[in-house]
């Protein structure tokens, strides 16, 4: 993860559930391990590659933990960690935010 420039932990978690798809890797994740298939089928319009750089880059910071299982064909699972599921009342939290951002602003437009 890059350095801070202003040390401000908004910032940092930012950096963290930044982009289009981060955030949603983590919700998709919530309810235990998935494959990367499944988190294709989840996310359909999310590249491979974009996947597999996001799911390192959240692997690389500790919010998700990636599980080889010795097998033929290799099985690999990925899954939240303490702190990926700590991330869960956020997640909720900016969901129910939009909600509420967006009913105003239908009932404003009506």
């Amino acid at each position: 993860m890059k350095v801070s420039l202003s040390e401000c932990p908004i910032e940092d978690a930012m950096r963290v559930l930044g982009g289009r798809w981060r955030s949603l890797v983590v919700y998709y994740l919530k309810d235990g391990p998935k494959r990367f298939s499944d988190l294709r089928r989840d996310m359909p319009k999310i590249s491979q590659r974009m996947l597999t750089l996001d799911l390192r880059e959240l692997e690389a910071i500790g919010v998700v933990s990636r599980t080889v299982y010795p097998e033929v064909p290799a099985r690999v699972e990925y899954r939240l960690t303490d702190d990926g599921q700590a991330l869960m009342p956020v997640i909720h939290a900016l969901s129910g935010w939009w909600a509420g951002v967006a009913k105003r602003r239908n009932a404003e437009a009506a």
